[in-house]
């Protein structure tokens, strides 16, 4: 891993992803610890996403998750290496 990203905590990315899309939720889980000994857990941490934002009325799941790739910026480069997206809009159960 390139030292001038470091891995993000699951606060920064919290941060990251309220800053970005106004979220009226946000979770994240760093699942890492379950990712022990697999070969890309040294290059990044394994994190899951709950986020519920007006900004996803009308998108696709893909547009959906593109906007938190975005939000995520460089770590989903580096910093990052699996990320289980839950991307809802705020009408949605």
């Amino acid at each position: 891993m390139n030292d001038s990203v470091p891995r993000p905590g699951a606060a920064a990315i919290e941060s990251r992803l309220r800053e970005a899309l106004a979220p009226a939720a946000v979770e994240v889980s760093d699942d890492s610890h379950r990712h022990a000994g697999h070969a890309g857990a040294r290059e990044g941490g394994h994190y899951s996403v709950l986020v519920r934002s007006a900004r996803f009325a009308g998108l696709s799941r893909v547009q959906r998750h593109r906007l938190v790739y975005d939000a995520l910026g460089p770590w989903m480069r580096q910093g990052i290496h699996a990320l289980a997206i839950d991307a809802r809009s705020t009408d949605e159960p």
